[in-house]
């Protein structure tokens, strides 16, 4: 008799506990996603969707676009974090990701944060002008060679 309810039980707790377990990493990986100023991002390209399909379909009213934008805006950033958490858990521990939110909440952290689309934008541009610079160079050899 005592199995019968002893199993149940422990089956129980053990469910809690990785339901528990699951809500505290979703909560962390939206932290991160915050504190590396990534959530914003996200945000910023919502608004630039709701921009490009408004473009598209110029003649829905602004008010759709406006209630629209509002409505991705509070429930989209939730919804890509669920996503992710599969992502982030296969290759970042609970701790990991604590040490990782640590950083972005220093100083040197939140100044990555502010300066990473700026960063990221220019090199961007730099990695272009390189991966020229380099198709030139293989282009000459080829052509060095008679390719």
């Amino acid at each position: 008799m005592k199995k019968k309810i002893i199993l149940p039980a422990l089956l129980s707790v053990l469910l809690i506990s990785s339901a528990t377990a699951q809500d505290s990493y979703t909560a962390l990986v939206k932290k991160y996603f915050e504190a590396s100023g990534s959530a914003e991002a996200f945000k910023g390209a919502i608004t630039s969707m709701m921009t490009n399909f408004k473009t598209m379909n110029n003649q829905v009213p602004d008010e759709f676009w406006k209630e629209m934008e509002k409505e991705m805006l509070s429930t989209s950033i939730d919804d890509l974090v669920k996503m992710m958490v599969p992502v982030y858990k296969a290759h970042l521990t609970e701790a990991d990701l604590k040490d990782i939110v640590k950083f972005y909440e220093t100083p040197s952290g939140k100044k990555l944060a502010q300066k990473t689309p700026v960063i990221t934008q220019e090199s961007m541009q730099a990695g272009q002008v390189w991966g020229q610079a380099v198709a030139a160079k293989v282009m000459k050899k080829m052509q060095e060679k008679g390719y």
